[in-house]
């Protein structure tokens, strides 16, 4: 297996490297010294950030792409049968998967902070990132998400603490090397690779059994699947939650209008800090706690992570706020399973707003076949649902799964609900019928974030202008 040390000043070719983390390493390996090219299916607009970088990319997967480099990188999306992997394959270019990559480049870190989960991931990381940023600790982090605070998704700090959100899906995170790991929740996610739920807890086992002995376990103490895991660890383990038994808690919690909530930080019983959030809902209390856990445990006081947590802006895509159009507030969320989604409109529901409008992107055909049941309902805070067609990703339409099933089974149920295939059906529809005073939410990890841009490009042009 080659290293990424071996490579400075030497050419990467990273295919699919518009993904979140593809992106973000691409800055990592051009700063360490690697002259990056890359590849993706479409132009977005984090391809045009990378050429803004002076990163060259080729829109369109073409075995040509790779000529002339020294090492190929892709990511998990990207089949074996890909154009660019093939040639590489036929011209001996060595390849390396990007888990492989992040794990190489978190090697020998004293404090290797690992943030898992099946949701809540790139929130928690980021607000680690943020407290250790404030704390003047100077980590090197890696995120799925872009956080302006560290100006994107990734930042090459000292050699002392890498930050890296660890994801499940097909077993990447095992290629890493944590010394702290952070286990928001196991629950049902990327079934088109695991068998089952018991399957994915298994493969937490695999990854909690990479820490140290001297390191440490954080897990979600009101999740009864984290609680398995952590009675398993040989190493420290500490919980946080709601719940009684945890050792990190919040107390004296409160909610002010807009959902935000202020308590104290309580470890076993003792206030050590208070804080009040700027990001809305119960499940960034929750990110809170997980932090205010990860950050003492590498050594910094509790009121600076506080005092951090208490000036916290989400990244992008994370309930974002995109703006106002005829009177009607739009919001776009990175939730792309049930549990996230429904977490996103629990969040909506308690800005000021008359009707709540969910805009449902389906994320992967095989994530709505094995969670269908869940999609049903995953909606039901909304007073208007529309949903657009699957946004496939990594995968081929296997003729069995459609957008309107998805549609007819919520309107069995009473809701309000519309099939708007593309979004300009989508907008039209939302044009035709909201109101001042309504709100929008747009959902999944695919491209529909590009439906708030269109729609405020459009800007306050309403169906009388139009007339």
């Amino acid at each position: 297996m080659p290293h990424i040390q071996d490579f400075s000043g030497r050419r990467a070719h990273m295919i699919g490297i518009g993904g979140s983390s593809m992106s973000g390493l691409a800055g990592m390996l051009t700063q360490a010294g690697v002259r990056v090219t890359g590849s993706d299916s479409a132009r977005s607009y984090m391809t045009d950030a990378l050429e803004r970088q002076g990163i060259p990319v080729s829109i369109g997967h073409r075995a040509q792409n790779v000529e002339g480099a020294d090492i190929v990188i892709y990511s998990a999306a990207i089949a074996p049968d890909n154009p660019e992997r093939a040639r590489a394959n036929e011209l001996g270019i060595p390849q390396m998967e990007r888990a492989t990559l992040l794990g190489q480049l978190m090697e020998g870190y004293r404090h290797a902070i690992n943030v898992c989960g099946t949701h809540g991931k790139t929130t928690t990381t980021s607000m680690i990132a943020e407290a250790l940023v404030d704390a003047g600790v100077d980590p090197t982090v890696h995120i799925g998400g872009q956080l302006d605070y560290i100006g994107g998704s990734t930042r090459v700090g000292g050699h002392e603490t890498f930050v890296v959100e660890a994801c499940e899906f097909h077993e990447s995170f095992l290629q890493f090397h944590p010394t702290i790991a952070v286990v928001t929740n196991i629950e049902e996610d990327h079934l088109d690779y695991y068998k089952d739920l018991d399957d994915i807890f298994r493969a937490f086992v695999r990854f909690c059994r990479l820490l140290p002995q001297d390191g440490a376990c954080i897990g979600n103490g009101d999740d009864p699947r984290v609680r398995d895991l952590l009675a398993l660890q040989p190493c420290r383990t500490v919980t946080y939650g709601l719940g009684p038994s945890c050792q990190w808690r919040p107390e004296n919690l409160a909610y002010d209008s807009t959902g935000c909530a202020s308590f104290d930080f309580a470890f076993e019983g003792t206030c050590m800090a208070h804080t009040a959030l700027r990001v809305p809902g119960e499940f960034n209390v929750m990110h809170a706690l997980a932090t205010m856990a990860a950050c003492v445990q590498v050594g910094i006081r509790p009121e600076a992570v506080a005092q951090s947590l208490s000036r916290f802006s989400a990244p992008h895509r994370r309930f974002e706020f995109t703006g106002t159009v005829c009177g009607v507030r739009l919001y776009t969320d990175y939730g792309h399973n049930p549990a996230e989604m429904h977490s996103a409109l629990e969040n909506a529901a308690r800005q000021p707003h008359n009707r709540l409008w969910a805009v449902m992107q389906p994320h992967t055909y095989s994530r709505v076949k094995t969670l269908f049941k869940d999609y049903i309902h995953c909606c039901d805070l909304a007073d208007e649902i529309l949903i657009t067609d699957i946004f496939a990703a990594r995968e081929k339409d296997p003729g069995d799964i459609h957008a309107t099933m998805l549609v007819d089974a919520i309107a069995a149920t009473g809701k309000s609900v519309h099939y708007t295939p593309t979004f300009d059906d989508t907008e039209a529809y939302l044009r035709a019928h909201w109101q001042p005073g309504d709100l929008v939410i747009t959902m999944s990890c695919g491209d529909i974030h590009m439906l708030n841009a269109q729609i405020q490009k459009h800007g306050d042009h309403d169906r009388q202008n139009q007339a």
